[in-house]
């Protein structure tokens, strides 16, 4: 089981600039918008992008997708960690609920 972030926590790692955050859902979603400085990455191209997009395995990694129902965000996590990266959590709630907040996103 992956461990969670809150918004809060993210939001605070990410204008610390302490966390790599990866977005689950990759390919257009990414494109129209995602978190500040998030990386595409879904699940059929995390074994082959993940040692180049996070050459280390202990560094701080946050994934998400759209929302609590969206399966992406965990699966990659899961993955990561089964790839030997140890300090991944996720963000469960996703990308709607950062927007619902009134937080930034970024476009493609």
């Amino acid at each position: 089981m992956t461990a969670l972030i809150t918004r809060e926590e993210l939001q605070a790692a990410i204008a610390g600039g302490t966390v790599t955050v990866l977005d689950a859902l990759g390919g257009e979603y990414h494109a129209k918008q995602h978190l500040p400085g998030a990386l595409p990455l879904v699940l059929a191209d995390v074994d082959a992008q993940a040692p180049k997009l996070l050459p280390d395995r202990d560094a701080a990694i946050v994934t998400y997708c759209s929302n609590e129902a969206c399966p992406n965000s965990g699966q990659v996590a899961e993955r990561l960690r089964g790839l030997g990266y140890t300090d991944v959590r996720k963000y469960k709630e996703g990308i709607e609920d950062w927007t619902a907040a009134g937080l930034p996103v970024e476009s493609a």
